[in-house]
């Protein structure tokens, strides 16, 4: 019994004296070029791409408001009744200039058209009159000439009469000339090529001076009145000495197709800051707005509308242009030299809506880090899928 007890303790014993012995063997003999493996792999894989200076021009983006280059409330230059109305006379409509809208019943201006038609044939018989006058007066005054003064010349050739009747005949005149000015204008005409946008007056409709009959919009000409930073003016080119304004680019995300636009000229800077949101305003010009030339390729515009703007900005040249994702916090850049992670500082010159504008950080050939990386060091060991490639 105790020879059992003894043998069975040494079993175990030895059993494990072994277990620690293989332990021992297992640990101490770890083949050497996993641990190379492991250290290849701490060099992270990331995406470069090779950068390179140019000259670009930077898109300035901003909202606008669309307006009529050409918007007037039209009125009546005279009193009646409205007797018709023309076709294209109702809002939406379109028509040309001098195109008769309205016309006012022209028969009391018709009547005093006559009268003064009258009263200007009367004042031309009194001056053919007085002029006969004359001509018997200076015949009296040749014959009496020594026997009156010097200041009686003029009564004696009724120069006074004369005068007064060419002052009647010239009256009479301006009043037969405004009552047919009058009588034209019982015909509402359009100043210009317009659209209708209102109307108030119908057939039958009592008419004055005072009446808004309708607002009307020019169709050749929108502006597009555009916010921007203050510190974004430098870049805009604005036309003077024959040269055109920046080329602009505006959108209605809204209302129009993605792939819609309609192009404009920037023509002027409004010399005042918006009140309420302190940003500069740039005029922008857009020609044939309603698209009513076939030529015209784009969308009609709104008046009112709110629409996107991008300003081709002044070119920036020698630069380096990235994606503004590729710029990292407080403007530092992630390189790729010599297989590590370089971190610099960039120098922007400009940031429009999809690219940052870099002069100094980084040269002409270097590899721009544009993944994402978990960790971030300077030194850390950088690959490419190709280096991965053909370390395997």
């Amino acid at each position: 019994m105790i020879k059992s007890k003894t043998f069975t303790a040494i079993a175990i014993g030895a059993i494990a004296t072994t277990a620690a012995f293989l332990f021992f063997v297992i640990n101490s003999t770890e083949p050497q070029a996993q641990r190379e493996a492991a250290t290849k792999r701490t060099a992270m894989l990331v995406d470069v791409q090779e950068v390179r200076r140019g000259n670009y021009n930077p898109l300035i983006e901003g909202l606008g408001t669309v307006e009529a280059a050409q918007d007037i409330i039209l009125s009546p230059r005279v009193d009646g009744r409205a007797i018709e109305i023309t076709e294209n006379f109702i809002p939406g409509g379109f028509v040309k200039k001098d195109e008769v809208l309205l016309r006012i019943d022209p028969a009391d201006y018709e009547n005093a058209l006559a009268q003064m038609e009258s009263a200007y044939a009367q004042a031309r018989s009194d001056l053919d009159l007085e002029l006969g006058r004359q001509h018997v007066a200076r015949k009296e005054y040749n014959l009496l000439r020594e026997e009156l003064r010097e200041e009686n010349t003029s009564l004696v050739l009724r120069e006074p009469q004369l005068a007064a009747a060419k002052a009647n005949l010239k009256s009479a005149e301006s009043m037969l000339n405004q009552a047919k000015l009058e009588l034209e204008r019982t015909s509402v005409s359009a100043p210009f090529d317009a659209q209708i946008l209102s109307r108030n007056a119908n057939v039958g409709s009592e008419i004055d001076t005072n009446m808004e009959l309708a607002r009307l919009v020019g169709v050749d000409e929108y502006w597009v009145v555009v916010s921007v930073p203050v510190a974004r003016l430098e870049r805009i080119t604005f036309p003077k000495k024959g040269q055109p304004g920046a080329q602009v680019i505006i959108r209605n995300r809204t209302a129009w197709p993605d792939d819609a636009s309609r192009k404009g000229e920037v023509i002027r800077l409004i010399g005042a800051l918006d009140a309420q949101t302190r940003l500069a305003r740039v005029l922008v010009s857009v020609k044939d707005p309603l698209a009513l030339s076939p030529d015209t390729q784009g969308p009609q515009m709104l008046v009112g509308a709110i629409v996107q703007v991008e300003i081709s900005g002044r070119e920036l040249e020698n630069v380096f242009r990235i994606d503004r994702d590729f710029l990292r916090e407080s403007d530092r850049l992630w390189l790729k030299r010599d297989g590590k992670l370089s971190i610099t500082e960039a120098k922007v010159v400009f940031k429009d809506k999809d690219y940052a504008y870099i002069s100094e950080g980084m040269e002409d050939g270097d590899l721009l880090v544009i993944s994402n990386l978990a960790a971030v060091a300077e030194g850390i060991g950088l690959r490419t899928e190709a280096e991965a490639e053909t370390q395997e």
